[in-house]
């Protein structure tokens, strides 16, 4: 047989192995293999059908050692390449052959070949670019062309008029009635819609005289206009597009109630839901989740269960993916409906799964704060995506185990992991946590160069830190920089004002955030209340709890009337206080009790207080803030033997008190001081200049208040065990480490001694430093012989 005939046998041998799909690729391997021992040189069109083959078979690394053997590879087969390495998200090696392809050989489809690369690998601005030289180099474009780079633009959609320049080189080119032309183009009018870089209804008109004048619509023209209005918030057009279908097909089903999910409209989804049903319309994967979607954010576990059920019996021989999206999506109904277990039973039983399972089910434990179940599912993942670092970071956040989301953020990103806004929210929330200011701030600055200074979650955590960090100033001008608020950066903001003291401020705040047509809710109560608590506005404080109910619709719960308890209470109205709660719709519960003990410790009631303490021990006898409150009491009125007497109960029930600690941070580093320390490094120096600083107190009229010792003793005891109160040595050792008129920030486990608050207050005076001291309760800033609370606390 002559060559030409041989080459002719093995080309139409090739064809028939690519036309057998993928059950053909492997025999094309023995036709070549057939070639090599039979001592055939292929021409040039057989090589390129074997660098295909193989390219499709994804065997790239044997496809490239063919290319590589010709002595000069034609466009055909750097264009299959190219494809090739688009396909396997390889943008290095593609990049590498377009770049060493000769411009005289050079076509429009092999620019086109390297748009779509460009496009599949997420780089819009490359392919933009690619696509301007084409033009400039005299190459003209083609309806593929137009499609890809169109579907790049989709990317960045940077600037609204890149549309419109687009749209009039389609119009000019000849390609304005090529249906994938128009579908792509569509396309870019609706993600530039979505940006909001102009009128979203301007773009959307756009869109849709575009679908209006298309001679033919296909599947993609119906979903891209219904899915345009559905993320533009335009459900109604949405809608009207969907009924002017004359053939309602699944996608455009799926896309109207996916729209309808989103918006938490439930009764719109499951009206579809059976309209689909009665129309003869099969679901799919889709519609499923949607429908599970809604059932799981409205709650209704009931009808969730029914429609796992239904999928049971009738999708029994449901593809692979089919039923992961599925599982995925009743993972999530059941936990979101407090059934972990069920959604264990789920993930475990599933024969497989994806990224998202494992996410779904870390998200179920992180839901219902159950940490060590979270640790083990995030440990076990074969692998981890942003997602998934982002939920477990969270997580531990915002269950109080700030120091591992800082250890598992930094692990993240030596593992090449990029945090997103939502990752660094949840690391500068542990900041807050730890009261580690330098770390936060250190956050900020990278939150910045990442360009997600604008983010509103990240903003929202930024105010937290700073005001957990003693900084209200940087946390006021966080929200003032702010591009966008939402309820939960008022209600930061406002928590910050209520926590440092400033009362009136956090009222006139609250005022201008109704003013601003911002609807508070229970959390915005709970912080009002405790605004007014902490600055002794009675009145004020009472109206705005009687608002809650009459003015706002909203029920107070049992920490609402906590707060009220607590407000009374401070002002010294325990009787009122005790009529309240002998009026509650409900059993009063702990918080309520341990209110009304905190205005008697106060305010010096013992009777009162002793009632209050007995309820407490039938509550939360393990509490040792109720003995140590009411031992306070006892203390304070000289009777020891009830003193005693507390003790007592207290050792025989295994109650512990928890040791009084203060912290803060000097030159990136925690040191921590309890009572009468004598570990840390540095304590006799501290307890020396605390010596004399006393001497330097005393001429400033300073005179120890022995009532906050909680123990008979001779009086020159008592000075000396309050002179050793950790928050004393803390601020100390601030004096002696921090620059001089640096601010000290010291950080308080329990709520601070009457005797160390006098103290502090001159210690601000004769140091001439600012002092800014938080307790479990509140912040309190000392400065010039002042504290920020008033003394009222």
């Amino acid at each position: 047989m002559d060559v030409g005939a041989l080459a002719n046998l093995y080309a139409g041998k090739l064809l028939l192995c690519f036309q057998k799909g993928l059950n053909g690729l492997s025999l094309a391997s023995g036709v070549h293999g057939h070639m090599i021992t039979s001592g055939f040189k292929p021409r040039r069109h057989i090589l390129n059908r074997l660098i295909d083959i193989y390219c499709k078979s994804s065997n790239f690394g044997y496809a490239k050692r063919m290319f590589d053997e010709i002595p000069q590879p034609d466009v055909v087969a750097r264009t299959t390449l190219i494809s090739a390495y688009s396909d396997s998200r390889n943008l290095k090696m593609a990049r590498e052959v377009f770049e060493k392809t000769p411009f005289e050989i050079r076509d429009t489809v092999f620019y086109n070949s390297m748009i779509t690369c460009y496009s599949h690998n997420y780089d819009g601005h490359a392919a933009l670019k690619l696509f301007n030289e084409m033009k400039r180099d005299g190459f003209v474009p083609d309806t593929f062309t137009y499609s890809s780079v169109l579907g790049a633009l989709s990317l960045i959609v940077e600037r609204d008029n890149h549309c419109q320049q687009l749209h009039c080189a389609v119009v000019k080119s000849g390609c304005g009635l090529v249906t994938s032309v128009l579908n792509a183009l569509i396309s870019v009018y609706v993600k530039c819609a979505s940006c909001g870089l102009k009128s979203s209804s301007s773009l959307m008109a756009s869109a849709k005289v575009l679908f209006d004048e298309m001679p033919l619509k296909d599947e993609l023209s119906w979903t891209t206009i219904i899915t345009g209005y559905v993320k533009n918030d335009n459900l109604e057009s949405a809608r009207e597009v969907f009924d002017g279908m004359d053939e309602k097909l699944v996608v455009a089903w799926n896309a109207i109630i996916s729209g309808y999910a989103q918006k938490g409209m439930v009764l719109e989804v499951f009206d579809l839901f059976r309209e689909m049903y009665c129309a003869g319309i099969m679901y799919d994967d889709f519609t499923y989740t949607s429908v599970l979607s809604t059932c799981a954010d409205a709650g209704l576990f009931l009808h969730g269960k029914e429609l796992h059920g239904y999928i049971l019996k009738i999708e029994s021989k449901a593809a692979s993916d089919f039923v992961v999206s599925v599982n995925n999506a009743l993972i999530t109904l059941y936990w979101k409906c407090d059934k972990i277990a069920q959604a264990r039973h789920i993930f475990d039983s599933a024969s497989s799964k994806d990224i998202v399972s494992s996410n779904a089910i870390l998200s179920a434990y992180v839901g219902a704060g159950k940490l060590h179940e979270a640790k083990s599912v995030f440990d076990d993942m074969p692998q981890k995506n942003d997602l998934s670092w982002t939920v477990m970071i969270s997580g531990l956040a915002q269950l109080g185990s700030g120091e591992e989301a800082l250890k598992l953020f930094n692990m993240m990103r030596s593992h090449e992991h990029k945090p997103c806004d939502y990752t660094f929210a949840g690391a500068i929330i542990s900041c807050s946590l730890l009261a580690a200011l330098e770390q936060g701030r250190q956050l900020h600055a990278q939150l910045i160069e990442q360009g997600f200074d604008s983010s509103l979650s990240a903003g929202n955590a930024l105010i937290t830190m700073y005001s957990r960090c003693g900084v209200l100033h940087d946390a006021r001008n966080v929200f003032d920089t702010m591009p966008f608020l939402d309820a939960v950066s008022w209600n930061a903001m406002l928590s910050a004002l209520a926590q440092h003291g400033h009362g009136t401020l956090a009222i006139d705040f609250f005022e201008d955030m109704l003013e601003q047509h911002i609807f508070p809710d229970r959390i915005t109560f709970l912080t009002v209340l405790s605004a007014c608590s902490h600055a002794g506005l009675v009145d004020q404080g009472q109206r705005y709890f009687d608002s809650m109910t009459v003015t706002f619709g909203i029920t107070p719960g049992e920490d609402h009337y906590a707060r009220l308890i607590d407000l009374l209470s401070r002002a010294g109205k325990l009787f009122e206080a005790l009529k309240v709660i002998k009026a509650l719709p409900f059993q009063p519960g702990a918080q309520i009790w341990e209110a009304l003990l905190s205005g008697c410790r106060l305010h010096g009631n013992m009777d009162l207080g002793v009632y209050a303490a007995e309820k407490l021990f039938g509550l939360t006898p393990e509490n040792d803030g109720t003995y140590v409150l009411l031992a306070n009491i006892f203390a304070t009125a000289g009777r020891w033997e009830q003193v005693a007497m507390v003790r007592k109960r207290m050792r025989d029930h295994g109650v512990k008190k928890e040791p009084a600690c203060s912290w803060l941070e000097v030159e990136g580093k925690v040191h921590v001081f309890l009572v009468d320390d004598t570990v840390h490094p540095e304590v006799q120096a501290i307890y020396s200049y605390l010596k004399e600083l006393v001497k330097k107190l005393r001429k400033l009229g300073y005179v120890p208040d022995t009532k906050y010792v909680l123990h008979d003793m001779e009086s020159e005891q008592k000075e000396e065990a309050l002179a050793t109160h950790s928050e004393k040595l803390a601020v100390v050792y601030g004096i002696l480490k921090l620059p001089f008129r640096a601010t000290i920030r010291v950080f308080k486990n329990i709520r601070i001694c009457g005797d160390c608050h006098n103290a502090i207050k001159l210690i601000s005076k004769a140091e001439e430093r600012e002092i800014v001291v938080r307790d479990g309760k509140r912040f309190h800033h000392f400065k010039d012989g002042q504290c920020s609370c008033g003394n009222y606390w």
